[in-house]
């Protein structure tokens, strides 16, 4: 899940940046003033929708590293680490994708991400609880569900609909907030206070509620991301290590770690903010395409 929830606090991050930038500028206020032309807007604010969302991606990576302290294995520094490199190289080579960077972050609980702009130099990463608590035939299954989103394109695909998103955030805030300056402070010139400071609430608003939309999407693609690891691995072991990863309840871990993980729980507003499916179904779904 964490890869999901910091791509879209990043993505959050920089759309309030870029729309902060834009008012220092002077250009959100002259839109504004000269009574938001329609189609002036909405290139504007694609501009700076997708413009937010592949920044956000070309960060991921980085922000992924940082935010779990990840540590890129260079040279194996024992069996383990070795069989790490062959096994996600071998997945890799199978899946038509480039070799990913292979990386260990420490956490108790088992839990394991992919992320990264380029299909061909992603970062595959495994927690040290999930070597520690999973068989190797558990954990090539893990492996291959997190190659199987990289070769699926999964961050590009998810940056377009994060992209298309923020546009409508950023037209329907700045709508909004064009609303608010003239019927509630009474500035008929626009792009006053009022105005500005209504955006950025609206959009900090919108933008936490449209993420949902790109939850939804979350959930639909780890059904495939299963289906790829269960051909990379096997089905038998992808169900194995689903079924561990439910016995070991992998959904608790710490709120800012959820977003890359290969589970998670159903969180503060059920499923509508659930990046991933429930095991059970995962697991049905599995069974049933046997």
């Amino acid at each position: 899940m964490k890869r999901i929830v910091l791509f879209l606090a990043t993505n959050l991050a920089v759309l309030l940046v870029l729309s902060l930038s834009m008012r220092l500028l002077g250009f959100d206020t002259y839109m504004a003033s000269t009574g938001q032309d329609p189609v002036g807007l909405l290139v504007f604010a694609a501009l700076l929708g997708f413009g937010g969302s592949f920044i956000s991606l070309l960060l991921s990576k980085t922000m992924a590293k940082s935010s779990t302290g990840a540590r890129v294995i260079t040279e194996p520094r024992d069996e383990q680490e070795a069989w790490l490199l062959a096994t996600v190289r071998a997945q890799a080579d199978k899946a038509g994708i480039g070799m990913p960077e292979v990386a260990i972050f420490d956490a108790p609980e088992p839990n394991a991400f992919a992320t990264g702009a380029n299909r061909n130099a992603a970062l595959v990463a495994v927690s040290t609880g999930l070597l520690r608590r999973m068989k190797r035939n558990e954990v090539e299954a893990v492996l291959g569900h997190e190659v199987a989103h990289v070769a699926n394109g999964d961050m590009v695909t998810l940056t377009l609909i994060q992209g298309v998103v923020n546009t409508f955030v950023i037209v329907l805030s700045r709508i909004i907030g064009r609303f608010i300056d003239q019927v509630v402070f009474r500035n008929e010139r626009g792009g006053g206070p009022g105005f500005f400071i209504s955006v950025m609430v609206c959009q900090l608003v919108l933008g936490i509620l449209a993420s949902a939309i790109v939850f939804w999407f979350s959930r639909q693609r780890e059904f495939r991301a299963d289906s790829g690891g269960a051909s990379l691995a096997g089905r038998g072991n992808m169900i194995s290590a689903l079924e561990s990863l439910k016995a070991a309840t992998p959904g608790q871990l710490p709120e800012n770690m959820q977003a890359f993980g290969i589970s998670a729980g159903p969180g503060r507003f059920g499923r509508l903010f659930m990046s991933h499916p429930p095991l059970e179904e995962r697991i049905a779904a599995l069974r049933a395409a046997g």
